[in-house]
């Protein structure tokens, strides 16, 4: 039986002229699972992200989302998918309900009325559904922007630094929630993140990457087993020196 991958990558690379942000890099993930993307800044993490959502062109090499070309089936995979950073913001000026309504008829969702009520109440958002965006917290972005991820209900999530700046109590508040959200929908989820602890915690399998090249690949735990460290972070570290 052939296997089921969410998201295939082979020899992909990105080049800006003499420069390589990503240098033939190659791995498949299964479908259903959560995954690390781990790497310092300038590693190349944003840039494959970017190829990955179709906002950078590989300079050569293949991207397959659900066994499909993505070049070659890009709106089609597009609904299937979604993208959340706290570094990109939702217009300020809209309520939440407003911003989580045009994300929704974006995406063309049924019965989107439904989605919003249900997971705003599920990231406990639902009495913010009436402010301004601009005037919440960064734990309250943090929520909206992932109910507003969540809106097409995708079987890709990309996340970029999901709990970047936040509070220890909202940090293991989103950690739960993508865990107990994954395990009900069995999707697949992509965390890029600096933030060795959270990743150990949640992601079954990590990618660690260094000056656009695969430096690891594998479980946490095997991981820092085979190189004999006492967690990701000290391995990570070392890796590096």
């Amino acid at each position: 039986m052939k296997k089921s991958f969410c998201l295939k990558v082979f020899n992909l690379s990105k080049k800006y002229g003499d420069f390589y942000a990503l240098k033939n890099i190659s791995f498949e993930l299964p479908e259903s699972g959560i995954y690390g993307l781990l790497g310092t800044n300038g590693a190349g993490k944003t840039t494959l992200l970017g190829m990955i959502l179709g906002l950078i062109t590989p300079s050569s090499g293949d991207i397959f989302v659900f066994n499909k070309n993505f070049s070659l089936n890009y709106k089609d995979l597009l609904k299937r998918m979604n993208f959340e950073s706290p570094y990109v913001d939702l217009p300020k000026k809209l309520t939440v309900k407003q911003n989580l309504i045009f994300y929704s008829r974006l995406y063309g969702v049924e019965n989107f009325m439904n989605n919003i009520e249900i997971l705003s109440k599920n990231l406990k958002i639902f009495d913010l559904l009436e402010r301004n965006f601009g005037t919440l917290s960064a734990g309250q972005k943090t929520r909206v922007g992932l109910c507003k991820a969540l809106i097409n209900k995708p079987d890709l999530l990309l996340l970029d630094e999901p709990t970047a700046s936040l509070d220890p109590e909202t940090s293991m508040f989103v950690r739960k929630f993508l865990l107990s959200y994954q395990k009900v929908n069995k999707i697949s989820i992509l965390i890029a993140s600096h933030n060795m602890a959270e990743v150990e915690s949640i992601c079954k399998r990590v990618i660690i990457l260094d000056k656009g090249r695969i430096k690891l690949d594998g479980k946490p735990e095997d991981l820092v087993r085979k190189y004999k460290q006492k967690n990701l972070e000290q391995l990570f570290i070392n890796i590096g020196e």
